[in-house]
């Protein structure tokens, strides 16, 4: 070896060093070429369910768009805290990203975990799915507006509803209407599912009067005319089944819920990587490949950008505090 090699290769190390010690002290914020290397998206549910196909679909098109690739993993376990702490935890340098759901509204009011909407920084929500109300084709109740007097002038327990397990989403849908109504959490008595499916099975065969899952999960009933759709709680019809009016509209009540799915990184995520992913979000949201793969599964796309993104999981959590506090999920006052 040459000493003029050595000096050449002793002169580009300096350089090198001198990068890098230039690259630690910019922070992680420091690439303007976010991203450079392959993007980490969690998912706090199990493969194959919806949140991730969901989450897939907008980690594959992410990569598409940001030219790095988005490797889903899926970390499951403890309700969603496991993958919901995965992500709030992450280094917050943009390279792990994660699709944040409804239960982190939830969680923390149930004494699972420290975690809230503040742990993040939201990019984007993506998807959001109201309940239904939900009658069998053969109930007395053919509109909101009938149903709604009756369970109002009812007795206690005289109505049945069904969805999920106990103090589930969809439950928490059912108070959250009644609560609305003047009515107490378990004016309606709450009959505990292992999940949708079940429990339309169970309004069909004349075991409960009310079903609150998503209009998605009560497809395959109502296309069948065996169930009818009365109303949805959400703030606007949804694109798959305009014909089904809200609560809100039709006067029955003032209420509105959702599950939702939004990608959010951990928080003090660098605003350069931020502004990149959620600037991709928004194309995604309106991609004809993205539109359809949700409607083809029948879910609804509801984009929101960051800003309102945040403000929506503030207002959720207030929501799913009071909601829960009414079916007597959580004794700590809200």
């Amino acid at each position: 070896m040459t000493n003029s090699y050595k000096t050449s290769r002793r002169g580009f190390m300096k350089g090198a060093a001198t990068v890098s010690a230039l690259a630690l002290m910019a922070g992680p914020g420091w690439a303007a070429d976010y991203p450079t290397r392959p993007v980490t998206m969690i998912v706090p549910w199990g493969a194959g369910g919806g949140t991730d196909a969901t989450g897939r679909m907008i980690a594959a098109l992410l990569e598409r768009r940001l030219g790095q690739p988005f490797n889903v993993v899926n970390r499951t376990g403890g309700a969603g805290v496991i993958g919901h702490s995965a992500i709030a935890t992450a280094p917050n340098d943009g390279y792990t990203l994660g699709v944040v759901t409804v239960e982190i509204a939830m969680m923390h009011h149930l004494g699972l975990t420290e975690l809230t909407y503040e742990d993040y920084t939201p990019l984007g929500l993506m998807n959001a799915d109201s309940p239904a109300i939900t009658v069998s084709a053969k109930s007395d109740y053919k509109d909101i507006q009938s149903l709604t007097e009756a369970v109002v002038n009812s007795e206690p327990g005289t109505f049945k509803a069904s969805g999920t397990s106990q103090g589930g989403i969809w439950h928490l849908a059912l108070v959250g209407w009644l609560k609305s109504l003047g009515l107490e959490g378990n004016h309606v008595t709450w009959v505990p599912s292992e999940g949708s499916a079940p429990a339309m099975q169970d309004l069909i065969a004349g075991g409960v009067d009310i079903v609150t899952v998503s209009l998605a999960e009560t497809k395959a009933m109502v296309d069948a005319g065996r169930a009818l759709n009365i109303a949805l709680m959400g703030s606007e019809r949804a694109a798959s089944h305009p014909d089904v009016p809200t609560l809100i509209e039709t006067g029955a009540a003032d209420f509105a819920l959702a599950t939702w799915r939004g990608i959010c990184g951990p928080k003090d995520m660098p605003q350069e990587a931020a502004d990149k992913v959620s600037a991709a979000l928004a194309e995604i949201a309106v991609d004809p490949e993205f539109v359809e793969f949700m409607n083809g599964r029948g879910f609804n796309i509801s984009y929101l950008d960051p800003a309102a993104h945040g403000k929506m999981m503030a207002e959720a959590d207030a929501l799913m505090g009071e909601t829960m506090a009414a079916a007597g999920l959580i004794q700590k006052p809200m």
